[in-house]
């Protein structure tokens, strides 16, 4: 099922002019430009969560793992009117709930505070093994995560136990910017699918493609969508 309820208060083109609000952090603007592309994908055709549902016991989850580069999270959270647009332009600074790393109790919409690497994936275990031991199987649960994350081994424990346990709730949304420092064997794609994930490896600019990993069935495997980008600049 697809999100058909979101309001939608801009569109992808204005994208660039919420992205222009948010200074003080350029240093991150490379790994916030990579996820501008999934996380629109995601907020406006995929996720079935509004900013009415925040708190509605069957919405679909996100945890933005990746949360060191929160911009453009930010900017399709305000696209989408979880929150005014206004906000944007205190980015960073003091007593603005938009943080350099997010922050659940502040910002509407954010699932989990993120930033340090490695922990979204894990997290997202968590979630989807507590809403199968409720027995609620109609919510999803998706994380985005760097390519560079997946260096860390809270990771790689969070992969190997998702697969076996056959939590098809799950959705991992891996943005690959050739910014980790160790390869694998076979890549990305082959470290989930050998630990019995349904993977998908696609261009992450491609909003179609996106569309059509995000909602390809997976029955009794988790997903892992490796979106490829160059980072915008």
């Amino acid at each position: 099922m697809t999100n058909t309820t979101a309001v939608r208060t801009s569109a992808y083109r204005d994208l660039s002019r919420l992205m222009s609000l948010m200074t003080g952090d350029e240093k991150h603007g490379p790994a916030a430009t990579s996820t501008l592309d999934a996380l629109w994908v995601l907020y406006d055709r995929v996720l079935r969560v509004t900013p009415e549902t925040v708190d509605a016991p069957d919405r679909d989850r996100f945890l933005l793992s990746k949360g060191h580069g929160p911009m453009a999270y930010y900017a399709v959270l305000a696209a989408h009117g979880f929150f005014d647009e206004e906000l944007l332009a205190g980015f960073g600074s003091y007593g603005s709930p938009l943080g350099h790393h997010p922050d659940r109790l502040l910002v509407p919409g954010a699932e989990i505070g993120s930033g340090s690497l490695g922990h979204g994936l894990p997290l997202a275990v968590g979630s989807a093994l507590g809403l199968r031991a409720q027995g609620m199987t109609g919510p999803r649960v998706w994380v985005l995560t760097g390519d560079a994350e997946l260096d860390e081994g809270s990771n790689h424990e969070a992969i190997a136990y998702a697969g076996p346990a056959g939590l098809e709730q799950l959705h991992a949304v891996v943005i690959d910017n050739a910014s980790a420092t160790y390869g694998r064997p076979g890549g990305i794609e082959e470290r989930f699918a050998t630990a019995g994930w349904s993977v998908a490896s696609v261009d992450g600019r491609d909003h179609e493609a996106l569309y059509a990993a995000f909602t390809a069935p997976h029955p009794g495997q988790p997903r892992a969508v490796v979106a490829r980008v160059a980072p915008k600049r």
